[in-house]
């Protein structure tokens, strides 16, 4: 933004040198990048925060030398930006007759003045110089005045040749489809339904808050003016100006927020120079207001107090109401002793205390803030589950994976591409996916509700980059779209993993055998013990993303948590993978929140064990889970674990029939076994579980 010194001068009596004036507008955040010469002018470069709209023009700037100076605005620069001098009276009942608002939801106000019997023509030399000291270029006299006035007080206009505006009158709506126009550019813009147009009683004429049309633009011919001063919604602007891939000043303001209560000032200040430099006399002025804004209240009981508490600057009561009034926010002392602050319409930024505070801090002066920690009113501790989730990264980490940290925003392509686990997503939402405005990585606009597009990404990087052995997880907040009237979004922390490759032991360099599926459901297992749950159960299920029979879901006390399978091969192959990739994602916040089984201590055994290995015949409907918890449910007092050794399918077994191979460990804590205890106890497990599943001991 270039600003001019002697523009300002003209708008507050700043004795500060040019040099001074750039430091002291940059200590209070208005960064002057660099100051160039123009003539008999100095020009600041000044880089504004996007929150800062309202020091996009001189008055602006201006305003916070006041506070800087500590001088009042001359009485006219304070008719400029407090009063609006008097207008053609026109009544409110034949307004719509002039200006129209079809859609006030992106309209929130439009004023239109006519000015008739103007004489266009170039410019005075000193409106030229000052228009090119801040990289302006002459146009003729009408155009450069709504500019003038646009870098002088902020707020955009556009003057339209009255005469080419059919009926003499102005249509605010949304563009139909299939219209077009012709932008003062003369580019031809194909419009959608989502823009906001001005229109005459036929046609569009411009882009609201963008640019002009064309064929309604100011001519030497022209004679007759409609000065549209106007506030259009932020977002509307934002969207319309990418959309047609067109940016320009004024779009530039109206996407940032101008002054809603300005409109009215700045036309008067327009139409007053047109009158003076192009010969033009003042006619009626139509200002149709359908959506009245209102001013955020900040209610702060101690504004000195809240300025120690945050900053720890000493900050007088006084000065700070001085500092702040200054900038124009209204201050109302109450009875007991607490004060409200009213914002301003020019800034949009202010609407709790802690804005308050910053701007009296910068005021007062960022570099004052001394070097020291904050006093320390208690010890720092974990948050309630920060202690178990470092327990389960080091589990992992212990297991060679290494952890991920992928962004939390994700294209839209993976939408119903991968199955969310029950209860993230609320059906009853209308838009089922959280999405961003404004997005940091083009064309990642949608907060992910799942983390396996951010850790599959990271898979292919590592494999472009030739390193084709990965054990990846992570732990990270999901989100969904919530029907509340809250409306705020549902968000989780998950926890998930992606494998590929093989396993690579330690000072080996090549894989000793490939991953699998068991080393995918083998860490869930080790990291849901790391929190406290060892002994989730895994069931056969149908993920849309995952493998058929390679899939499993992972259930703690009855309850889905997550999944755990081979990757599906169409996604796989969208990713061009080569070796098979096994993923799990688990609900982290479900399974905290549970009560987890107690630690138990048991001494260890004194005696020795002795091991048989059975296998079985079974069906395809049959799982190790199964015989295991049949041996379990005997309570067999000998028998002290079930484990699973391998299970086989092939030579000698019938079709859709496998065998499965288990491990049956006998032990007393009190004596060691005889083998023909063992061998009677055995038997009658090895029976007792044959008979209640329909299974044969395989010879």
């Amino acid at each position: 933004m270039n600003i001019s010194y002697n523009w300002l001068k003209d708008l507050i009596n700043n004795e500060l040198s040019p040099e001074k004036t750039a430091a002291a507008l940059t200590r209070v955040g208005l960064a002057v990048e660099g100051i160039h010469a123009f003539g008999d002018d100095q020009v600041f470069d000044i880089d504004l925060t996007s929150n800062r709209p309202d020091c996009l023009s001189h008055l602006g700037v201006a305003r916070e030398l006041r506070v800087i100076t500590g001088r009042e605005f001359p009485a006219e620069t304070q008719s400029r930006e407090t009063e609006a001098t008097d207008a053609v009276p026109f009544p409110a009942i034949l307004a719509p007759d002039v200006v129209k608002i079809e859609d006030p939801d992106l309209c929130y106000r439009f004023t239109a003045r006519i000015i008739r019997g103007v004489t266009i023509g170039p410019s005075p030399e000193w409106l030229v110089k000052r228009l090119e000291a801040v990289g302006e270029r002459s146009i003729n006299n009408v155009a450069d005045i709504t500019n003038y006035v646009m870098l002088e007080l902020g707020q955009p206009m556009h003057a339209f040749d009255l005469d080419k505006l059919a009926e003499n009158r102005i249509v605010v709506r949304r563009a139909k489809t299939g219209e077009t126009i012709t932008t003062l550019d003369e580019v031809d813009r194909k419009l959608d339904g989502s823009m906001l147009m001005i229109c005459d009683a036929e046609k569009p004429v411009a882009v609201g808050g963008v640019m002009g049309g064309l064929d309604t633009s100011i001519t030497d011919e022209t004679t007759n003016v409609l000065l549209e001063v106007a506030y259009f919604d932020r977002s509307s602007i934002r969207q319309t100006s990418r959309d047609l891939g067109l940016t320009t000043e004024a779009s530039y303001r109206f996407e940032r927020g101008v002054d809603i209560e300005m409109l009215d000032q700045a036309s008067n200040r327009a139409a007053e120079m047109i009158a003076e430099l192009a010969g033009g006399e003042l006619g009626e002025f139509i200002d149709v207001y359908p959506n009245r804004q209102t001013r955020p209240r900040v209610v702060c009981r101690d504004i000195s107090a809240a300025v120690k508490r945050l900053t720890w600057l000493e900050v007088s009561i006084a000065e700070s109401v001085r500092i702040l009034e200054a900038l124009g926010i209204r201050n109302e002392p109450q009875e007991d002793g607490s004060h409200v602050f009213t914002s301003p319409t020019w800034r949009h930024d202010i609407a709790i205390e802690e804005d308050l505070v910053e701007e009296v801090a910068r005021h007062a002066g960022y570099e004052n803030i001394a070097d020291e920690l904050p006093p320390a009113f208690g010890a720092g501790e974990y948050q309630e589950f920060e202690g178990r989730k470092k327990l389960l990264r080091q589990r992992l980490v212990d297991l060679g994976y290494d952890e991920a940290i992928t962004y939390s925003f994700i294209d839209t392509k993976h939408d119903g591409i991968y199955e969310t686990i029950p209860g993230l997503i609320d059906d009853r939402a209308d838009e089922k996916f959280v999405t961003l405005r404004d997005s940091v990585i083009e064309g990642a606009v949608r907060m992910r509700p799942t983390l396996l597009p951010g850790l599959l990404d990271s898979v292919r990087y590592n494999l472009n980059w030739q390193r084709r052995d990965l054990k990846l997880f992570e732990l990270g907040k999901v989100f969904a779209a919530h029907s509340d009237e809250i409306g705020l979004p549902t968000e989780r922390e998950f926890f998930g993993l992606a494998l590929t490759g093989g396993e690579v032991l330690n000072k080996h360099l090549e894989a000793s055998r490939p991953l699998d599926f068991y080393d995918a459901k083998g860490a869930v297992e080790l990291a849901l013990e790391a929190v406290g749950f060892p002994a989730a159960e895994f069931r056969p299920a149908e993920v849309s993303h995952l493998r058929a029979g390679q899939t499993a879901g992972i259930y703690i006390d009855g309850g889905l948590i997550g999944y755990v399978g081979r990757l599906d091969e169409a996604i796989s192959n969208g990713y061009k993978f080569r070796s098979p990739v096994f993923v799990a994602e688990i609900d982290l916040d479900d399974v905290l929140s549970r009560n987890r089984s107690n630690v138990t201590y048991r001494p260890l055994p004194k005696y020795p064990s002795i091991v048989r290995d059975v296998s079985f015949i079974v069906g395809r409907e049959i799982s190790f889970d199964m015989i295991r918890e049949a041996v379990i449910d005997l309570e067999a007092e000998l028998c002290r674990h079930v484990g699973f050794v391998d299970s086989f399918e092939g030579k000698g077994i019938e079709p859709g029939q496998r065998s499965i191979t288990v491990r049956l460990e006998y032990r007393s804590d009190e004596r060691t076994l005889l083998e023909s205890e063992v061998a009677e106890v055995h038997e009658r497990i090895v029976g007792s579980i044959s008979s209640s599943l329909n299974i044969t001991p395989r010879i």
